[in-house]
């Protein structure tokens, strides 16, 4: 599988990781320190090529990717779920722990982040669905991320994300329906 657009990781052991999954050339950012060269790179990248961010499914993950975001907008975004960038010693979370199959899911579902015209989906259904608050809240809002492929997110920024990426009424039903079929069958 060839990827035109560069994608930008974390560091060296992410790149050897997307060239078993693919072949696609790799922006590194050396850690969550983004510096203004690195910035610039992806800038250029983005003008040229495009760009698609895969990042760890973790804080500081999820930090480069909100840096990036705020200076170049235009970027697409491709999430990891937790279960599957977890080494097999369950203390190491990042994209090298990734399978290629995994890697190359997340890079064909990467989405665009645009910035949210309307509110397509309310804070109302979010706590209707049980996303916000409630026992099971975190649980549901990390699978409903990984079944719409946008990432782990709070309450607040799973919102954000919903309108970012204009999940529509429809798809967010779809998904939360699935989510309680998912769950009943558990």
């Amino acid at each position: 599988m060839k990827i035109k657009e560069m994608i930008v990781v974390e560091g060296k052991d992410d790149t050897v990781a997307i060239k078993r999954a693919v072949d696609a050339d790799t922006i590194e950012t050396n850690g969550s320190a983004v510096n203004e060269r690195v910035l610039a790179q992806i800038e250029l990248a983005q003008q040229r090529r495009g760009v698609i961010i895969l990042t760890d499914p973790d804080y500081p993950g999820e930090r480069i990717r909100r840096i990036i975001s705020e200076r170049i907008p235009a970027c697409k975004h491709a999430f990891l779920p937790k279960r599957e960038a977890l080494s097999r010693k369950k203390d190491d979370l990042g994209v090298e722990n990734a399978s290629p199959e995994a890697i190359r899911y997340a890079l064909r579902h990467a989405k665009k982040e645009e910035e949210a015209l309307k509110e397509l989906i309310d804070r109302q259904a979010l706590l209707d669905a049980g996303l916000i608050a409630g026992p099971k809240a975190k649980q549901r809002r990390e699978r409903l991320g990984i079944i719409l492929n946008i990432g782990y997110a709070n309450g607040k920024q799973f919102h954000k994300r919903l309108q970012k990426f204009r999940i529509t009424a429809e798809e967010f039903a779809r998904a939360v329906h699935q989510l309680f079929e998912e769950e009943n069958n558990e």
